[in-house]
């Protein structure tokens, strides 16, 4: 008889977090959820899992915990504060954090946590809530292959496409890279449409014509007809977020002493676009920030 799988604390039960813990109730891991949020612990509860308000509880003797938090300085005080997680889990327990966090500040709290006889991997996740929810992701792992091995069955649960990248850090810096790519694709799309639409050309056949053509990327095909031209800017993913992960990519390049100049400008412009617009923008919303309308597929 297979001994059953180890408690995971699942720290950070909002929008992402609170469709991957139910993944992995599912799969059939006993799940420890924690989040400030009565209502989202609530909502957790109705998914079969337990939730706590505090880390500390639900880490309590957990052989895994799994963080899906806002940035870096979250997940270090969810682990390392005053009712942190990592006082309370078990001997030899394996961290993952699957935020969108800063590369190095990674690095720096792994180091922390095996100094405490704690293992840690960076996982975070492309896909937004859809894929969370069906259990589609694609995940980016950093950390030593036996730690990602060890994390395998859990990140098999949340994820159909699971990619070792390197060391601890890496997983974090290869997500800031992809969602800068992302951005610079959703931006030259929306400012494609707002010229063509200038010009007198539908926008509904601009994108038709994008998709079948060199200009393709996924904001053509899965956010321009459905968020941007229908006006509804409801993608899920915030302009928030999207300004913190080109920060994260342009401190990254800054700190390599890489001389390009691409990152540092989508930061800014992302940067300018979240202050204009404010706070809850979606990020397809860049299309107004730019000066465009809410055109009609």
């Amino acid at each position: 008889m297979t001994d059953a799988p180890a408690p995971v604390a699942f720290i950070g039960l909002g929008m992402m977090g609170l469709p991957m813990a139910a993944r992995l109730v599912q799969a059939g891991f006993e799940v420890r959820g924690c989040d400030p949020s009565g209502q989202a612990r609530a909502a957790f509860e109705a998914r079969g899992g337990k939730a706590f308000a505090s880390a500390a509880e639900a880490a309590a003797g957990a052989g895994f915990a799994v963080a899906m938090l806002p940035d870096s300085d979250v997940v270090r005080r969810a682990l390392l504060g005053p009712d942190g997680a990592a006082a309370a889990l078990a001997p030899g327990a394996l961290v993952i954090d699957m935020s969108s966090s800063a590369p190095l500040a990674t690095r720096a709290l792994g180091a922390e946590l095996e100094g405490l006889g704690l293992a840690m991997i960076d996982a975070p996740v492309s896909g937004g809530v859809r894929k969370a929810a069906d259990g589609s992701l694609s995940i980016m792992a950093g950390g030593d292959p036996r730690d990602i091995e060890r994390a395998r069955p859990l990140l098999a649960a949340m994820g159909t496409t699971i990619f070792e990248v390197g060391a601890v850090g890496a997983g974090h810096a290869v997500k800031a890279l992809n969602n800068f790519v992302s951005a610079a694709g959703l931006a030259a799309a929306c400012e494609a449409l707002i010229v063509g639409e200038a010009f007198g050309i539908e926008p509904g056949v601009l994108v038709d014509v994008l998709n079948a053509s060199t200009g393709r990327n996924n904001s053509t095909e899965v956010k321009l007809k459905p968020f941007v031209l229908s006006g509804s800017f409801a993608s899920g993913f915030s302009m928030e977020l999207m300004a913190k992960d080109l920060a994260t990519a342009a401190d990254l390049v800054a700190s390599l002493d890489v001389d390009l100049a691409g990152p540092g400008r989508a930061a800014a412009l992302w940067k300018e676009a979240s202050a204009s617009l404010g706070k809850g923008a979606d990020h397809t919303e860049i299309h107004r920030f730019l000066g465009g309308g809410k055109a009609t597929a």
